[in-house]
């Protein structure tokens, strides 16, 4: 099972995250899908191993980030020029990159 504990498991899931380009995002549920387990288990490896990753690339599938997250991340998107939406979202449409490709 995957784990945030298991030193394999977060290399994946670090080393899919760094793989995001810059302007685009991917989700917890699509490295899950790339790497194996789940969101859930993506997003442990995130908050307890992420923070030398380009973490604010890594989103959740509505485009949003947890609130504890959001204005760090704005400026990223910004200095990045990651398309977002009037509400402060990403734009899904336009800037998702898909891990498996």
């Amino acid at each position: 099972m995957a784990s945030a504990r298991d030193p394999e498991y977060v290399e994946r899931v670090l080393a899919t995250a760094e793989r995001v380009p810059p302007g685009r995002v991917t989700t917890y549920g699509a490295i899950a899908e790339a790497v194996g387990g789940g969101p859930r288990q993506v997003g442990s490896v995130m908050a307890l191993h992420g923070g030398g990753v380009p973490w604010w690339r890594v989103i959740r599938a509505d485009g949003s980030l947890p609130p504890s997250h959001g204005e760090q991340a704005r400026r990223h998107y910004y200095d990045e020029r990651t398309p977002t939406l009037p509400s402060g979202r990403v734009d899904m449409r336009s800037a998702y990159w898909d891990p498996a490709d």
